[in-house]
């Protein structure tokens, strides 16, 4: 077992942003003015390189292009970049802190080259496209869900692999937030003769990558709440039948995000808790917050078998900590603490996204949902509604009189088998 005690300075390889430094803008179909980037409305922009005067290595100090029509183009675009997503998504749950990214070539109607980024340190989405595509990829279409990177990180800039395999045109699905990126790809592909499109099926490509996104924002992760309720609105200690198997809801969701935020009571029962998935190459980590000594968790030591036993935090207070005997378990140790304080935590060790699971005792985990909701830390909430009828809630949680009313924004339902999943965000 490990102990940290905290609070510490924390290195990180990502700066801490800790308010927003930039917005993602949405964008009409136009060749348009760099300079305007960031002041646009829905739909997406064609820049131009051959209407477009020399633009300069700021984003925001390029000039003015001409204005035209992009029609005839915008049904192939979206069709391409949908299968950038697609492509995409075939990396859920391997490549954080990175995002997923997917790549097409396209030349004479026809794909000639498919690429997506399959895990952080790894050729990126635009270098695997382009070696499948070889000579071909010579005055092709590329298109990439997310705006080729522009500097030397683990991996050579994508924006130089296109411009040496002399793409004619690049498609671009949304500005990369990081602000190592943010629109540097954009401009030196313009200034390298490339036509470039951006903003095709952008809010399909944020919502892929939600939780980088947010992360990148705000310095912390994103957060999401997760529950189940009967019919009749009762708190329930259980999912749906099937949701941890293979292709179930919950399986996708231990899939999804980076860590799980789960009650005390639940620490003997952790080795149930890892995706069913086949392409998952890190189990979350599971975070047990414990708060006062009656809250002392039991490890069940089948939970470190193997070596692929998902990595345990254990969050507690100098006189509430235990040895717990178990090699995967990582105990840190707070002054003080709060959500805010285990968000934090979570973004200096890369995560980028957490999911809270009111599973087992709730009330462990009660200060942590007045937090989320107080401080407006959550930003996603998924209910799965159970096909019950429950005559007393057991799991009832404090008088919540701290709560204020929301407004629940982008409300989709699921049907999960006899189940209903509601998402929505706050």
């Amino acid at each position: 077992m490990q102990i940290t005690c905290l609070p510490v300075s924390i290195s990180s390889n990502t700066p801490r942003i800790s308010t927003p430094v930039l917005s993602l803008p949405s964008y009409p179909r136009h060749i348009f003015n760099l300079a305007s980037f960031q002041n646009r409305k829905h739909g997406f922009f064609s820049i131009s390189s051959k209407r477009l005067q020399k633009s300069q290595t700021s984003f925001s100090k390029s000039v003015l292009a001409a204005m035209k029509s992009e029609q005839g183009t915008e049904s192939d675009d979206a069709f391409y970049m949908r299968k950038c997503v697609e492509l995409a998504k075939r990396a859920i749950g391997c490549t954080s802190p990175n995002p997923m990214v997917g790549c097409v070539i396209v030349k004479d109607g026809k794909i000639v080259g498919e690429g997506f980024h399959p895990k952080a340190g790894q050729p990126h989405a635009e270098v695997f496209a382009l070696r499948d595509a070889g000579d071909l990829a010579e005055n092709a279409t590329a298109y990439v869900s997310l705006e080729p990177c522009n500097h030397y990180g683990r991996t050579p800039p994508c924006t130089e692999a296109l411009i040496k395999a002399k793409v004619k045109r690049v498609v671009v699905g949304m500005v990369d937030p990081n602000p190592i990126v943010y629109s540097s790809g954009i401009s030196r592909l313009i200034d390298a003769g490339i036509d470039v499109t951006v903003g095709v099926e952008e809010d399909l490509c944020k919502k892929m990558n939600e939780g980088f996104i947010h992360r990148m924002l705000t310095g912390k992760p994103f957060l999401a709440l997760r529950y189940s309720i009967s019919f009749n609105g009762c708190f329930l200690d259980k999912i749906g039948e099937g949701a941890l198997d293979t292709g179930g809801y919950y399986s996708k969701l231990l899939q999804e995000y980076d860590a799980i935020i789960l009650s005390s009571s639940f620490s003997d029962k952790l080795s149930s808790i890892s995706s069913q998935e086949a392409n998952v190459s890190n189990q979350p980590i599971q975070i047990i917050v414990v708060s006062n000594a009656q809250q002392s968790p039991i490890f069940a030591s089948s939970n470190t078998v193997e070596e692929s036993a998902p990595k345990v935090l254990l969050f507690t207070k100098k006189e509430y900590v235990t040895e717990s005997g178990i090699s995967n378990v990582e105990t840190v140790v707070w002054e003080k603490m709060n959500l805010d304080s285990i968000l934090d935590y979570c973004y200096h060790r890369g995560l980028c996204s957490v999911l809270l699971d009111l599973r087992g005792n709730i009330k462990d985990l009660e200060v942590l949902l007045r937090d989320g909701f107080e401080q407006k830390l959550l930003q996603k909430i998924m209910v799965e509604v159970l096909p019950e009828w429950c005559a007393k809630d057991e799991r009832l949680v404090g008088s919540m009189n701290w709560l204020e009313s929301k407004a629940v924004k982008d409300l989709q339902p699921k049907q999960l088998g006899g189940s209903v999943l509601l998402e929505g965000y706050l």
